[in-house]
């Protein structure tokens, strides 16, 4: 996770990762700083979206801070929902500079935690666990995030929001048709009826491109998502 270019490692990923010595590790960070910067600018270019004054609801900014830093440039009234959505703390942020400061304080304790008390894991990312935070969805314009977060605490009805996320599958779009959202936008693109994980697709960019990751550079994913005529996914209901 990440705020203002801090990086903070989980302990557990750490452990995880230790004896890897050759094969290359990624955890989809390098593209969620690329990638879904570049969405929101293709959104805005390309489909003529104005994001300024919209509402925006991130469940977890220093999950993907490029997002969080590319929606707030665009004059967004941004809530971050960190403390909520990853402590059950029902305490909104709304500017970066205070995220920074929570993280700084906060991230290097969490951090030290087991993972899946933070994240769901497992059976988890397919139950949905009430709409204790309903409120924070219905303020909103867009929500935008990780999907397992958003659909963890989804209510029963979401009409005319946009969502922005990824790793969806066809059954999780079908059931975001029936709450009535006007537009799903992935970050990723369709890949035989679903769109994967930002570490997938960063693993596969790696790969074709020969480096290692810790010597890629924006510009390289970038230059590697262009000659693959890479674009995001856009469903309007």
């Amino acid at each position: 996770i990440y705020s203002a270019g801090k990086r903070y490692s989980f302990r557990d990923a750490r452990k995880l990762i230790k004896d890897v010595k050759i094969t290359p590790v990624v955890d989809g960070s390098g593209l969620k700083n690329t990638l879904e910067r570049e969405v929101i600018n293709y959104l805005h270019r390309e489909l003529d979206m104005s994001f300024s004054g919209k509402k925006v609801l991130m469940v977890s900014a220093v999950d993907r801070f490029g997002m969080a830093e590319t929606f707030n440039q665009m004059g967004t009234d941004m809530v971050f929902g960190d403390l909520i959505f990853g402590l059950k703390v029902p305490i909104a942020l709304h500017s970066l500079q205070t995220l920074d400061r929570v993280a700084r304080l906060i991230a290097p304790i969490i951090t030290k935690l087991p993972f899946e008390l933070i994240y769901p894991t497992g059976d988890k990312q397919d139950v949905s666990v009430g709409n204790n935070f309903e409120k924070y969805y219905q303020d909103a314009d867009i929500i935008a995030g990780d999907f397992h977060f958003i659909n963890r605490y989804i209510p029963d009805r979401l009409d005319g929001k946009i969502i922005l996320t990824n790793t969806v599958t066809r059954e999780n779009i079908e059931s975001l048709n029936k709450k009535g959202i006007k537009m799903l936008v992935t970050t990723t693109p369709d890949l035989n009826g679903r769109s994967f994980g930002t570490n997938v697709i960063e693993a596969t960019l790696v790969a074709l491109s020969g480096q290692r990751p810790e010597s890629m550079t924006p510009g390289d994913y970038l230059e590697i998502l262009k000659k693959m005529n890479f674009s995001p996914r856009i469903i309007k209901f």
